[in-house]
């Protein structure tokens, strides 16, 4: 029994719930339009036995292939410290190693370009889930057909609201609803199949490949539709760091999977049976009294599926923060025991105006649905091509095992998107196009970076230096106390190096702060403060905090001086913040004016560090420093 005040860990029942919240939303609600965009899609064909068993067996084994081997079996075990996506491949890669090489920053870039591509993907997802589950009444009441928009944005706004409860609380709440989704989709499919149990032979790969066979290049495109039934994989797998790899391949291979299966399969019997029926599969699943119920459990279900790509989203991002690949963005932690579980406002209040405008431009989930898929499909290529890489470079693998990998799950992919690349021109060119400008914003910032810190080094010094110069040209001192940051211990902040080089009085104690976030949820305060006195009124102290643990820089200090015996008084103490403004001077291996632009104008709106350290304003000073990229 937990003592009052404790927190306790979440048990294995909760974490599944949360799973099923948040992980299997997106895959979950797939069979309400997956089966029918095949038969009813870009390219529909006859229903009949042979293509009702085929377009089955190409469900079934996209499942299998997909996410059954591809993803649960081998890409979730490439993690970076348990965080899962497209930039954890990257940041397995070393992104900073072997730069001159034209093979890895080609590599790199393309692992980029994927990435931005599932942005363009996770703008849509909210949009169409929501959009679709409301839509989804309008079989229960035609006449609320005015206010399905209005009704969708309301949702969508709530929805990204309780993003800032965090993703245990709310999957656990979600979660309950999925169990009961999960077991419908299994009941009816079961009910179904036992009128017709001869749709289990569509198990067997031969129909699908006497489908392929047969319809040529009509049944080639049906695969925009089977592409339907996996399109959560990548956002499963960016959802890795919030709860592990354990418990989403427990509840995929014991839960969802089966009822996804039997669903899939129960609707394929209920085509045999009836194939002149109203193409409406999923709902004539179920019989006249539940049609409502389902429809509304239907609309629930699809509105959690958002949820996935809400929270895969805040993964990704701060991934990309911590490889240098975006600017510096607000992070809160939601969990004492998951350092995977956060909530980024900025990127939440992003995603629900993109939503909103989305479903405001295109209107209905058919027009959305054009534009579906192949940003997904792209990034899934992508990740086939890092996974390989990392097998090869981190894991092991000789060229033989990794090239098996690489010749079954590319082909697949390729499939897909050749068959999705048809969608481009009917509304599958905005995610196509929101990749390419996220792509260029990463990239830019990445170059900019680079570009910057060449020229910030050539502009500071060691303190073993500052020490030097300190005991043969001591600067004239004033009273006080002055406290400095910089990120790395060894070096000497810009803001110091600005004051003396102009002949400013240096305080009498000088203070530089480094400031280090952990892994640990928590840190004591024996290991989480270090101080060092270098002589000359000269101190470093070291910080470092749990994630769990908010910043404190003034109440830190103060527990210096009182246990470290830190010799000063921050009453009449000064913070000296550095402020960096980008010029460009057009240098040789700089980047277009444009890009330039771009690049100041992020780090100007970027983050700045020292606005999360509860520094009291009045006692800030800020000192400037021009550097040319």
């Amino acid at each position: 029994m937990a003592k009052p005040g404790e927190t306790v860990k979440p048990g294995r029942s909760a974490i599944g719930l949360a799973v099923l919240g948040i992980v299997y939303g997106d895959i979950g609600t797939s069979p309400i339009y997956a089966l029918r965009a095949c038969f009813r899609g870009v390219s529909p064909v006859p229903i009949n036995e042979a293509n009702i068993l085929g377009i089955l067996s190409l469900i079934f084994w996209a499942l299998i292939i997909v996410i059954s081997l591809k993803y649960m079996v081998f890409i979730l075990r490439a993690n970076n410290h348990g965080e899962g996506g497209i930039f954890a491949l990257l940041a397995l890669l070393r992104p900073d190693q072997d730069q001159n090489s034209r093979s890895r920053r080609t590599l790199i870039l393309i692992g980029l370009f994927g990435a931005g591509l599932l942005y363009g993907g996770t703008m849509l997802t909210p949009a169409i889930s929501v959009l679709s589950a409301v839509e989804g009444l309008e079989v229960a009441a035609a006449s609320l057909h005015n206010y399905v928009l209005p009704i969708t944005i309301t949702i969508l706004i709530l929805l990204f609201a309780v993003q800032k409860y965090g993703t245990a609380r709310v999957g656990v709440m979600f979660g309950p609803i999925m169990v009961v989704w999960f077991l419908a989709l299994a009941a009816l499919g079961v009910n179904s199949i036992i009128g017709h149990p001869e749709v289990l032979r569509a198990v067997a790969p031969w129909h699908a490949a006497q489908f392929l066979a047969s319809n040529n290049l009509t049944g080639f495109l049906v695969l925009i539709g089977v592409f339907l039934v996996v399109t959560g994989g990548e956002a499963l797998y960016a959802d890795l760091g919030h709860f592990g790899i354990t418990p989403i391949r427990m509840v995929w291979f014991c839960f969802v999977l089966p009822a996804l299966l039997l669903n899939y399969f129960g609707q394929g019997a209920l085509l045999l049976d009836r194939p002149d029926g109203p193409l409406q599969p999923f709902f004539h699943l179920a019989p006249d009294w539940a049609l409502l119920p389902l429809v509304g459990l239907a609309t629930a279900a699809t509105i959690i599926a958002s949820q996935a790509v809400i929270t895969g989203a805040f993964s990704l991002t701060r991934q990309a923060v911590q490889l240098g690949f975006m600017p510096r963005l607000r992070v809160q932690q939601t969990s004492e025991y998951s350092h995977g579980q956060i909530y980024m406002p900025g990127i939440n209040w992003f995603l629900m105006i993109a939503a909103v405008a989305l479903v405001l431009t295109f209107g209905s989930s058919d027009n959305l649905a054009a534009a579906y898929g192949i940003s997904v499909n792209a990034t899934m290529l992508v990740t086939t091509i890092l996974a390989f890489n990392v097998a090869r470079e981190r894991g092991g693998w000789s060229l033989a095992k990794a090239g098996i990998f690489l010749l079954v799950f590319l082909t697949v992919d390729l499939s897909f998107l050749t068959a999705n690349a048809e969608t481009i021109p009917r509304g599958g060119w905005f995610p196509v196009a929101m990749g390419a400008i996220i792509f260029t914003v990463i990239v830019t910032w990445r170059r900019g970076t680079e570009l910057l810190l060449k020229s910030y080094e050539a502009n500071t010094i060691t303190i073993e230096t500052l020490l030097g110069n300190l005991e043969h040209d001591p600067p004239q001192r004033a009273p006080g106390t002055g406290i400095f940051f910089t990120a790395r211990a060894e070096e000497v902040p810009n803001a110091l190096i600005q004051l003396k080089k102009h002949n400013i009085l240096l305080p009498e104690a000088v203070v530089i702060v480094t400031v280090k976030m952990t892994r640990d949820p928590r840190v004591s305060n024996d290991k989480r403060i270090h101080v060092k006195a270098f002589g000359q009124g000269l101190y470093a102290v070291q910080l470092n905090y749990g994630f769990m643990q908010g910043f404190n820089i003034p109440s830190d200090l103060s527990y210096c001086i009182e246990h470290h015996e830190l010799p000063i008084d921050l009453d009449d103490a000064t913070y000296f913040v550095g402020r960096i403004s980008v010029i460009a001077d057009r240098k040789k291996d700089g980047m277009m004016a444009w890009r330039d632009k771009l690049f100041a104008f992020m780090v100007r709106n970027t983050l700045h560090a020292t606005s999360l350290y509860r520094i009291p304003s009045a006692r800030v000073i800020e000192i400037g420093l021009q550097l040319g990229i």
